[in-house]
């Protein structure tokens, strides 16, 4: 029996009441114990209101949503945070009541024995100690506490962070808390969206083990790529207001879907060729009537006329065009930044055109504060920035908060750098790419959602006519359609590229080479991309 059970859902929200706008229509899905659901689509696609439906926070306009009883829901989005007084290590602790509840019956079995009993007294004291060992054994009484430690340890948590009050914290670090306590709380089924944002490559890895070993049922919304391909072992995609289902990982559906909508295009074209012939047909009954006499000769017309889309590579160069950036970018020497403890010193390195740089590291080890220090938002302690000629910088998580929400989309992209100079009509075909439609760019700033605000952010960045561009986990929050669009600007775009992200997908399809952090101050600098990286790292000595 399924745990959970969507049966031909509807869901629409009404702008007006004889305007509703859909989002979902004849949606059927299952969920059965071991099931890894990777939940993709573009943002606004409906993803979140599906988890929102099965929470019963959202209820459907048609159909029914059912789980079985009993059944325990767990949800983590990346807008989860906890709060209050008390430290990590205390809300973890309070997870494990039925342990503590062993904990202190053992402590009074000891204490009886302490008095010597004898007889029958001594047996019944036995029975009840064996009996609460084997409670604890089936309960992970000797095991709760490495199991909060390697959660916490894993997610990034320094002794500071765990012993602080949650209130202390930065959001980020208040995310991840939420991610710790939902992990060890192990329900039936866990609900999770976006659970990779704000984790480093090491919490990525030991996040997919425990995702691999976790008994109950999993349906995550994620862009990483890597982490669906690790996790996954289906790939529900909404599409059209549809489910589309594909068995196996990222990659199984990255191989799956193109041969199915070759499929459909076969289908559609034998569908079309029917209903040409169906109309000839028509045409030829109307013209018997009207002139029985003549022969009728005519054959079906290939009508079909080839409007190939402009290629998504093209439409890119296009606007690029027009950018000039020289070939030294900038000299980074001997550069030293410390907080209380060093970041990074002794840095040094070029950037040239066409690098495309990915700075990697744990969280907390210096990267931002690196890229802080390029965009001249904090000072170094000591070392030098040699800038080329003319080459300007666009920092992306800059332009993100400087967003004006009362612009519109069209206007806050057209009046920068390259948009400016570019015709109208070819910006529109770039913003069409990163999936705004034309309703879109009349909307204002401040009425869309966080992923398409960061689109909008992504999209000046990329049209900015600066010859750097800097990018801060550019990933977090974009579908994964708009990310393809951006890497593949990204490898057209003529200027030099720095980025810090965790998705390791993204940065073997961008990066050239790394700078990569590997504590004490150290950073070193490595040819290639992740895949590189990860070769080096194990590589024997």
């Amino acid at each position: 029996m399924s745990l959970i059970r969507l049966n031909n859902i509807h869901k629409s929200y009404s702008e007006a009441p004889d305007k509703p706008l859909p989002v979902l229509r004849e949606v059927y899905f299952k969920l059965d114990r071991g099931d890894r659901v990777g939940l993709i689509g573009k943002n606004g696609a409906g993803k979140t209101t599906v988890l929102k439906l099965i929470l019963g926070l959202e209820t459907p306009s048609e159909g029914t949503v059912e789980i079985d009883g009993g059944v325990n829901i767990g949800y983590f989005s990346q807008f989860s945070q906890l709060d209050g007084t008390r430290s990590i290590t205390e809300v973890l602790d309070d997870l494990f009541v039925e342990v503590h509840a062993l904990e202190e019956a053992m402590l009074d079995v000891d204490i009886a024995f302490e008095e010597n009993p004898e007889g029958e007294a001594l047996d019944r004291l036995i029975a009840r100690q064996s009996a609460l060992i084997e409670a604890m054994e089936r309960s992970g009484a000797w095991t709760y506490q490495v199991k909060i430690d390697t959660a916490l340890s894993r997610l990034g948590f320094s002794e500071a962070h765990r012993t602080c009050p949650i209130d202390a914290l930065s959001g980020g670090w208040r995310n991840r808390a939420a991610l710790a306590r939902i992990l060890l709380q192990a329900p039936d089924v866990l609900l999770m969206d976006e659970p990779t944002n704000f984790l480093d490559v090491e919490g990525l890895a030991w996040l997919e083990t425990w995702f691999n070993d976790f008994p109950g049922a999993l349906v995550v919304v994620s862009h990483d790529r890597q982490f669906l391909d690790r996790v996954a072992n289906r790939i529900v995609e909404v599409e059209a207001y549809h489910f589309q289902e594909y068995v196996g990982s990222y990659r199984d559906y990255v191989r799956e879907k193109p041969m199915r909508m070759k499929s459909l295009e076969r289908q559609y074209e034998h569908e079309a060729e029917l209903l040409l012939y169906e109309a000839e047909a028509i045409a030829d009954r109307e013209e018997a009537r009207k002139n029985p006499d003549r022969a009728l000769q005519r054959k079906l017309a290939n009508i079909k006329k080839q409007a190939d889309p402009r290629p998504v590579d093209r439409i890119i160069t296009a606007i690029y065009d027009r950018l000039y950036v020289p070939n030294d970018v900038l000299r980074v020497e001997s550069l030293r930044k410390a907080y209380g403890q060093v970041l990074f010193e002794d840095l040094s390195f070029e950037v040239h055109r066409g690098d495309r740089v990915a700075v990697l590291g744990p969280n907390g080890c210096g990267k931002t504060s690196l890229l802080r220090v390029l965009s001249e938002g904090e000072q170094a302690d000591a070392g030098r920035i040699i800038w080329g000629k003319g080459v300007g910088v666009a920092y992306y998580n800059q332009i993100f908060e400087e967003l004006d929400l009362d612009d519109t989309v069209s206007h806050a992209v057209n009046t920068v750098g390259l948009a400016f100079l570019a015709p109208r009509k070819q910006v529109n075909r770039f913003l069409a790419m990163m999936q705004f439609s034309e309703m879109d760019l009349a909307q204002r700033i401040g009425t869309l959602s966080g992923g398409q605000r960061a689109r909008v952010a992504l999209a000046k960045c990329l049209l900015s006519g600066a010859g750097l561009v800097i990018l801060d986990e550019p990933t977090n929050h974009l579908d994964l359609t708009t990310t393809q669009v951006m890497e593949r600007a990204l490898a057209h775009f003529p200027g030099a590229v720095i980025v810090v992200s965790h998705d390791r997908f993204f940065i073997d399809k961008v990066a050239t080479k790394l700078l990569a952090f590997e504590g004490s101050g150290r950073v070193r600098e490595i040819n290639g991309n992740w895949t590189t990286w990860q070769a080096t790292r194990n590589a024997p000595s």
